[in-house]
C-alpha cells in the first residue's frame, strides 16, 4: 500500500495537502485489484511494455510487475474504484501505442481524455488531456453535442513513451435540499509538466452521463475498452 502525507510539489499553490492518507492504487512492485470492483478483465500485472515493432498500434508486454495492463486487445473491463471521492488529487503515468485511447472519470461522470494526440496543431476536447464533450445516442449512433474543453496546450509525447498526468478535482456542492449551488472543478491539470487546464468549471459531466445526476462524493475510473494502455505509480488522494 502506498501512503503519501506530503503535497505534491506541481500543487503547491494551492495548498491542496491531504486531510488523510488514501490508499494508493498502485505503486511499483505493487499491484492490488482489490481496491477495484469487479470484474477486474484482462487486466494484469507486467514488467513494461513497448510498441510491437511489427504493429505499432499494439504492446509488447514483459513478464513481471510494476505496471497495470489492460490486455493485448486493449479492450477489456473499465476499472471503478471501490472507494468514493470527493475532492482529489491524482497522479498517474501512462503509455499508449499509435491511435490509442483511454481515459480517467471522476465520480464515473467527468473524463479527462487520455488518447494519443502526438504532433496535432489543433486539438479539442477529445484529445489527450482534453475535457470530453457532451454526447448522446442519436439513431444509433454516439455523437458529439460540443467539441469539449480542448487543453491549453497539445503535451501530448509520442506513442510508446510514459506520460505523466496531474489533476486536482473539485467536486460539485449541494445544500441541504440537495440543489447544486457549485460547479465541479479542474483545479488544476498538469500533463507531461505543462499546464493543460486551470480552474475549469464542470457545468455537467461529460460524454453520455451529461445527464445523469451529479453527486458529491464518486468513485474513480480508468477506461479500458477502447485499445491498450499501460499504467504505473497511481497516486490518490483526498484533498481539502
Amino acid at each position: 500500500m502506498l501512503i503519501r502525507i506530503t503535497c505534491l510539489g506541481v500543487f503547491a499553490m494551492f495548498a491542496v495537502c491531504a486531510t488523510r492518507p488514501v490508499t494508493g492504487l498502485g505503486a511499483p512492485g505493487e499491484f492490488d485489484l482489490s481496491m477495484w470492483k469487479t470484474p477486474h478483465g484482462e487486466w494484469t500485472q507486467v514488467a513494461g511494455v513497448e510498441l510491437d515493432p511489427k504493429n505499432a498500434r499494439k504492446f509488447v508486454a514483459t513478464a513481471g510487475k510494476g505496471v497495470w495492463y489492460n490486455g493485448a486487445k486493449g479492450r477489456t473491463a473499465n476499472l471503478y474504484s471501490k472507494e468514493k471521492f470527493a475532492d482529489v488529487e491524482i497522479h498517474l503515468e501512462f503509455n499508449l501505442p499509435k491511435g490509442s485511447n483511454s481515459g480517467i472519470k471522476f465520480h464515473g461522470h467527468y473524463e479527462i481524455q487520455i488518447c494519443d494526440s502526438f504532433g496535432k496543431k489543433e486539438v479539442s476536447g477529445e484529445d489527450c488531456g482534453g475535457i470530453y464533450p457532451r454526447a448522446e445516442i442519436q439513431k444509433g449512433r454516439y455523437t458529439h453535442l460540443d467539441k469539449g474543453i480542448a487543453p491549453k496546450v497539445n503535451a501530448c509525447k509520442a506513442p510508446g513513451e510514459w506520460q505523466t498526468l496531474d489533476i486536482v478535482f473539485l467536486a460539485p456542492r449541494f445544500d441541504k435540499d440537495g440543489k447544486k449551488f457549485k460547479n465541479a472543478m479542474i483545479l488544476k491539470a498538469v500533463l507531461n509538466g505543462q499546464v493543460i487546464h486551470e480552474k475549469q468549471e464542470l457545468l455537467t459531466p461529460t460524454g453520455d452521463r451529461w445527464v445523469n445526476k451529479e453527486m458529491y462524493e464518486g468513485p474513480l475510473m480508468l477506461q479500458a475498452d477502447h485499445g491498450p494502455v499501460a499504467i504505473r505509480n497511481l497516486r490518490v488522494r483526498v484533498v481539502k
